[in-house]
C-alpha cells in the first residue's frame, strides 16, 4: 500500500512531526503551502485582526500553491495540520477539496499548543466524500507519532515539491 504524508506547517512544528511519520512509514510527503505566505503578525492569534482569525471567521479557502501530481496512486495519506479554534485551518478544507478521496483511508495528525480535536473529523468529512478516517491524533508540542511501516505497508518514499507563485 502507497502512502503519502500532506501537511501544512505555520511555525514548523507540524513539519517536523511530518518529516518523521514520512520516515518511519516510507511515506511520501507533501507540504501543503499557502500561495501567499503567513508571516508572524499573520498567526498571532491574540490579535482579532490577524489573518489566522479573519480566515477563521470568514471560512473561506485559502488558496494553495501546488498540487499532488495524483492522489490515485495513494491508498493511505496521513493529513497533517496545526489545531486552531479546535479545527482544521482553512488551507486544509481548500487542499481537500482540490481531490478525489473516494477509497482512500485517512489518518489525521494535528500539533497543537493545548487545543483538543474538538469536531476536526467531522467537519473536514464534507471535503473529503469517500474517504475513511482511520486514525486521528493530536500532538501536543509536536509529541510523539503513532505510527509505523505496517501502518503505511510501504517502503520507500520521495517528496513532493511544491510550486510557489509570485
Amino acid at each position: 500500500m502507497k502512502s503519502l504524508v500532506a501537511f501544512f506547517s505555520a511555525g514548523g512544528t507540524t513539519a517536523g512531526l511530518a518529516k518523521k511519520i514520512a520516515g518511519m512509514t516510507g511515506s511520501d510527503l507533501f507540504e501543503i503551502v499557502p500561495e501567499q505566505p503567513y508571516t508572524p503578525e499573520d498567526l498571532d492569534w491574540t490579535n482579532p485582526e490577524a489573518r489566522c482569525n479573519r480566515e477563521f471567521r470568514s471560512g473561506e479557502d485559502v488558496p494553495v500553491s501546488g498540487q499532488i501530481e495524483s492522489l490515485d496512486e495513494y491508498e493511505l495519506i496521513f493529513l497533517g495540520f496545526p489545531i486552531w479554534y479546535e479545527c482544521a485551518p482553512n488551507i486544509i478544507n481548500t487542499f481537500c477539496k482540490a481531490y478525489d478521496w473516494t477509497g482512500k483511508s485517512v489518518a489525521l495528525f494535528a500539533t497543537s499548543g493545548g487545543s483538543e480535536m474538538g469536531e476536526t473529523e467531522a467537519k473536514l468529512m464534507p471535503f473529503m466524500p469517500g474517504a475513511k478516517i482511520v486514525h486521528t491524533q493530536v500532538m501536543p508540542g509536536g509529541g510523539e507519532p503513532k505510527a509505523s511501516k505496517e501502518t503505511a505497508g510501504n517502503k520507500g518514499g520521495k517528496k513532493h515539491k511544491h510550486g510557489k507563485h509570485k
